[in-house]
């Protein structure tokens, strides 16, 4: 019969070597410094932004008319808020680098249903209040053109309901400053199966327009309030819906994989305060291809794939 001290120490013995064996199954990630390309980024100083801290004087010439962000102190102009100074012919104003979304008429935005109340949803569209989207103002299922009855007040929660995301267009501004919503175009109204990522409203260019289908197989919304949707391109429009036909259908593997890249790609950008439009974006994701997804949010591969996007803009702006 084997002892109590034997028995103890073959015990130890055992546990030992499975703690080695764990050790050596463990998978480490290792990250090994690299050799990166120099790469050259000249901006002319005509090209360069003024950028202004709280505090900052803007001038001290008195014909200038003061805007927002801006306040007078011993007759020097001077900024209140940190951001980029705005002439417009006399008038100077400090855009916010990070605020709140403030609407313009026209502006084409991405938002959430919150509330469904009399004859009009409430949507989050990421400006300070809740912005509102009238009955009157969307398409009625079939294109129908008709004026709106008690029926179709009643029967509001089967067009929108809480929680769902709509593309709209900013049609007016109302007197406290809440945005009126419209999706009357085709090209507007809910949206069905993606990836939404929320952004700075800065970061967002504007353009003619802000709905594109890129070439690596997925279409992406670039709203004006920060809010941008990824989405598979679909092989056709389904306009007897009245934008509120959702398609329901799996989405395959490989454009699941090019939807997560485009979105790693905007989060790469935003992190680098690079303007986001078809073209960084295009150019972000042809230079991440040599990453794995997973990998593109890593700093160093984050540094080098912003590095080489920007060269490119370059390259195509000289």
């Amino acid at each position: 019969m084997m002892s109590r001290p034997a028995l103890f120490n073959n015990v130890v013995g055992a546990q030992r070597k499975r703690r080695r064996r764990s050790k050596r199954s463990m998978a480490a990630d290792m990250r090994l410094p690299t050799l990166q390309k120099p790469v050259y980024l000249s901006v002319s100083a005509s090209e360069r932004r003024d950028l202004v801290v709280p505090g900052d004087v803007i001038t001290s010439d008195t014909g200038f008319m003061r805007g927002h962000g801006t306040y007078v102190d011993e007759d020097k102009l001077t900024a209140s808020v940190a951001g980029e100074v705005q002439r417009v012919d006399k008038l100077i104003c400090v855009r916010p680098l990070k605020t709140r979304f403030n609407g313009e008429v026209g502006d084409v935005v991405v938002g959430r249903i919150t509330e469904v109340q009399q004859k009009r949803w409430k949507v989050e569209t990421n400006s300070r209040l809740d912005s509102v989207l009238l009955l009157s103002a969307v398409n009625l299922p079939g294109g129908e053109l008709r004026r709106r009855s008690v029926e179709d007040e009643l029967t509001m929660r089967e067009y929108l309901q809480e929680g769902d995301l709509i593309s709209a267009e900013v049609q007016s501004i109302f007197s406290d400053g809440a945005l009126s919503l419209h999706t009357r175009s085709l090209k507007y109204g809910k949206l069905g199966q993606g990836v939404l990522v929320q952004l700075s409203p800065s970061l967002i260019k504007r353009q003619k327009t802000h709905f594109h289908n890129l070439p690596c197989g997925a279409s992406i919304i670039l709203g004006n309030n920060g809010f941008i949707w990824l989405y598979p391109t679909p092989e056709k429009q389904e306009e007897e819906a009245g934008g509120f036909y959702t398609s329901l259908e799996p989405v395959s593997l490989s454009d699941r994989e090019v939807i997560s890249r485009l979105r790693n790609c905007l989060l790469a950008l935003a992190a680098h305060k690079v303007l986001l439009y078809d073209t960084s974006v295009l150019y972000c994701y042809e230079s991440s291809v040599q990453h794995q997804v997973k990998d593109i949010l890593k700093p160093e591969v984050m540094e080098e794939i912003i590095m080489l996007t920007q060269q490119k803009l370059l390259e195509q702006e000289g």
